[in-house]
């Protein structure tokens, strides 16, 4: 199997666990609890309870976002192409199929903290691999993308949450203010999880020294902690004196030693720590 091969297969296993867990956190965590956070999976949701009187247990959510996502995707072809979206029509398929197709578990039920808790983490995780594979599960996603289109001057990060907002505040009116309240918690968790999914869950320090002794440091730094040490050039601007910036990427439990080191040998050193959230190559994440 060619690399090319393995890429895309790795993308379809990513939409296929990604959107699964979406679907469980719908079903079986958000459902039991009225819980709306926004997208088609809240107006899912809603449309189950409003109709619940006509059909027995109501509309199921695999129909709703099926049926939601029917215009949106003909549209979105229309104006961005066929190629643009068709990963996102596949993992939009797929979320319906294992909405329609996963046993419910309400795991907490009546326990509004711990929806909010545990949904937000496995909603998070499962949009973090769908976005990873570079695709999205259609609904607020896809219309914000159309509204886009036409508005340029809006970020479709900024059209999404005035979309999902609504959402919110309409399952607020159905659900009451306190469960929208623990939908804005579990909203949070969703972007920080998924931001962390995308970005690399592999935290490490990046240090900047300035000292007057790099070249003895840099020797220090690299035997000790057997890391690479990039020298950089700086100019004081208050002293105009020409210096040699070192920089230094570390893990997080490699960054007290290196600043026993460097401050060991030069107590007046200067020395800025920042987190990085991905680091590619040798001695971290190989990419071969």
């Amino acid at each position: 199997m060619g690399k090319k091969s393995q890429t895309i297969v790795k993308e379809y296993l990513l939409i296929a666990a990604g959107t699964a867990l979406i679907a469980f956190a719908v079903a079986s965590i958000y459902d039991p609890s009225g819980f709306v956070t926004g997208g088609f999976s809240g107006l899912a949701i809603i449309v189950k309870q409003l109709t619940e009187e006509l059909v027995p247990g109501g509309v199921p959510l695999a129909v709703t976002n099926l049926v939601l996502n029917i215009p949106v995707f003909l549209i979105a072809i229309r104006l961005k192409g066929w190629n643009y979206i068709v990963k996102t029509l596949l993992a939009t398929v797929m979320l319906s199929v294992w909405l329609g197709v996963l046993p419910v578990v309400p795991l907490a039920a009546g326990d509004l903290l711990l929806t909010a808790l545990y949904g937000g983490v496995v909603m998070g995780v499962g949009i973090g691999l769908v976005f990873l594979s570079q695709a999205t599960t259609g609904g607020t996603d896809l219309i914000a993308a159309i509204i886009q289109h036409f508005w340029r001057h809006y970020s479709i990060a900024d059209i999404m949450q005035v979309i999902d907002a609504m959402i919110v505040l309409a399952g607020a009116y159905l659900f009451g203010i306190q469960m929208a309240l623990y939908a804005v918690i579990s909203i949070y968790l969703v972007s920080k999880v998924s931001d962390g999914i995308i970005e690399g869950l592999k935290f490490s320090k990046a240090a900047f020294i300035i000292t007057r002794k790099p070249d003895e440091l840099s020797r220090i730094l690299m035997d000790e902690l057997s890391r690479g040490v990039t020298g950089l050039s700086a100019k004081g601007m208050y002293s105009g004196e020409e210096k040699n910036m070192l920089f230094c990427v570390v893990s997080r439990k490699e960054i007290v030693r290196l600043k026993e080191l460097t401050l060991a040998l030069d107590p007046d050193a200067f020395v800025i720590v920042t987190d990085v959230r991905e680091v590619l190559g040798e001695g971290f994440i190989e990419t071969k």
